[in-house]
């Protein structure tokens, strides 16, 4: 018989390996610009192209690499961080697998040219597949270039499963930024298409957050510092109010080392019990410095997993040093009634011979009894979004209210996602003849025959403005609403990536934008259905919401924006609403296509009927 087992080529080898390290150009990117840190360098420059396909480009001014050394760093488990096994328990550095360069030498033609300080010419190598092209001698900067072009060239089916520019831009920022706070002290640009995206320059900490996150943030953080044996800390976190829904601003860093550690994220959200609302998530930018010898990161290529030897006194540390910040901060409750802020202190008694008592004047010929038309101004007028508008109503809508003489109403069954919801058809045939009340500002009670049915205010606008949000969607017929004073809105570059992603059909909805610089949008005009709003916490809740939905639901894009904006449009628990508003609710209501069930698959309508009434009486 023949052997079968062979080795594989080197080429064949660094493409297995290759998937693993390298699973999309924001990993590139990753890899490329630790190593620039890794050699020294204050300034990187980050160039790309078609979202990183086409191009990756990394400039740095670090130490650069002899002719031997620009070589071997394209050859497997090639490495300057490490010399033997005892070295992983005393890494610094950001890389030492040696994986990273061959892995992207693999799947892509890379260009490297590098030149050392004390040298007068450089080297470049050009590398397709693994093999090299051309190495010759070049005059070139100090420090190193090196470009990836055609990622994936090779690997077609590879290169098939990467998303979208805007999506793998996304991703790309999100690397970037991790890179970037973890280094204030490095100058850092990045261009995409010929525009530049970020210029952070050498900085603070905290100006390194602000830079990255928005001038907005420079009022919501709150210092954390806590010195121990163990771990030493340092960072900001967030104040609760401005928590999101989505993650995406929680960082972790072990010694300038990105991390993801769902552990040490439960030692942070314990801190903020009781301060935060259900699902949402507070910003944080947290560093651990640990002794390298007490932390294991050779768990996985990607170097994101660390374990640790005292994982849960860390765990204590972290917990509490946040939550005495919040404390120190006044962020958390107080119930210290001796402070020097309470109520007496802000109060000075003046002295007796000062006081002046009142003079109140009056209209003696006023008569309560006498009967005025009322003003105008006064009548009620609907005050949730898309009362102007009022839905049409199909023709047979009074099928489900109709007064019935028979003794029993029938009930039909609707089967929407696994819920079943009985609804009568039971119905007044006027809207001003139907007997309305709102209780706790939260449900509508209406009366029918048979009993009564309570609706649920906020399910039901929201169902409301969804059918209407998607229906203009597909029909690119949003109504906008021109503002009397076009606002511009800055966004972080990871949200302004994705509303580009989004603009057309954020358009479609009636939303006037226009982009106007870096990572900033101008609103000249919003929906006509939400008067009153403001811009910027409209379009961040907007964009907060599609990320949540996209995370959890996995929704087509336009059904996520619809359920997004309704959502963030629709009148809240604890709206009081007027008999007229009622109605026009009720009647939208009945308009849609599936008006039983929410946008979560909850009932909106739940009938009571008399005869249940009873047996509660009659227990």
């Amino acid at each position: 018989m023949f052997d079968i087992i062979q080795l594989l080529p080197d080429a064949v080898a660094n493409q297995i390996a290759a998937g693993e390290v390298v699973q999309r150009p924001a990993s590139a990117v990753k890899e490329l610009v630790e190593n620039a840190i890794d050699a020294g360098a204050d300034k990187i420059q980050l160039i790309l192209k078609d979202a990183g396909k086409a191009l990756i480009q990394v400039i740095d001014n670090g130490c650069g690499m002899s002719m031997t050394d620009a070589r071997m760093c394209f050859e497997r488990h090639a490495t300057s961080k490490i010399r033997k096994a005892e070295d992983l328990f005393a890494i610094r550095t950001m890389g030492f697998r040696g994986e990273a360069m061959a892995s992207i030498a693999a799947i892509a033609q890379v260009e490297l040219k590098t030149r050392r300080l004390e040298d007068e010419l450089g080297t470049q190598i050009d590398i397709e597949g693994s093999e090299v092209i051309r190495q010759e001698a070049c005059q070139c900067n100090a420090g190193t270039s090196i470009c990836v072009k055609n990622l994936f060239y090779n690997t077609p089916a590879r290169r098939n499963f990467l998303k979208g520019n805007a999506v793998e831009m996304r991703h790309i920022i999100d690397e970037f930024q991790r890179v970037a706070l973890a280094n204030p002290l490095i100058f850092f640009t990045m261009h995409h298409d010929g525009q530049e995206v970020y210029h952070l320059p050498a900085t603070s900490f905290k100006q390194r957050i602000i830079h990255l996150l928005g001038n907005q943030y420079n009022q919501r953080l709150v210092p954390v510092e806590e010195d121990t044996t163990i771990i030493k800390l340092r960072g900001f976190v967030g104040k609760p109010e401005f928590a999101r829904r989505t993650r995406g601003e929680q960082f972790f860093f072990v010694n300038n080392r990105f991390i993801k550690d769902g552990y040490l994220n439960h030692a942070v959200m314990t801190a903020f019990e009781e301060l935060l609302p259900d699902d949402s998530y507070p910003l944080y930018v947290l560093f651990i410095e640990i002794d390298p010898s007490k932390i294991d990161i050779n768990v996985h290529p990607t170097k994101t997993e660390i374990k640790y030897q005292d994982e849960k006194a860390i765990y204590a540390i972290i917990r509490s040093a946040v939550k005495r910040a919040l404390g120190k901060y006044n962020i958390t409750p107080t119930i210290d009634f001796d402070q020097e802020n309470s109520i007496e202190h802000l109060i000075t008694p003046k002295p007796l011979d000062e006081i002046v008592a009142p003079s109140i004047r009056f209209n003696p010929d006023f008569n309560p009894f006498k009967n005025e038309p009322a003003s105008p101004a006064r009548e009620s007028t609907p005050r949730y979004s898309g009362d102007h508008q009022k839905a049409p109503v199909p023709q047979n809508w009074d099928t489900l209210y109709e007064i019935s003489r028979r003794e029993e109403t029938q009930q039909h069954q609707i089967e929407v996602e696994n819920n079943t919801i009985e609804v009568e058809e039971q119905q007044v045939s006027k809207s001003s003849e139907r007997q309305l009340m709102q209780i706790h500002n939260r449900f509508i009670l209406s009366q029918i025959k048979s009993g009564f049915l309570l609706v649920s205010q906020q399910a039901a606008h929201e169902r409301v403005l969804y059918e209407r949000f998607l229906q203009q969607l597909e029909t690119h017929s949003g109504v906008s609403q021109q503002s009397l004073f076009p606002q511009s809105v800055t966004l972080n570059g990871a949200d302004y990536e994705l509303l580009r992603e989004l603009l057309p059909d954020v358009r479609a909805l009636g939303f006037d934008i226009r982009e106007f610089g870096k990572n900033t949008v101008v609103v000249e005009g919003i929906p006509a259905e939400l008067n009153n709003a403001n811009e910027h916490t409209l379009l961040e809740h907007l964009l907060e919401g599609f990320k949540n939905n996209q995370a959890i639901l996995k929704l087509d894009k336009r059904d996520n924006l619809a359920r997004s904006l309704a959502r963030n449009a629709a009148i809240k628990t604890g709206t009081k609403l007027s008999l007229e508003e009622m109605n026009l609710l009720i009647d939208q209501l009945f308009a849609c296509k599936m008006p039983n069930v929410s946008l979560s698959g909850k009932p909106i309508i739940i009938t009571f009927t008399l005869n249940e009434l009873l047996e509660k009486f009659n227990k």
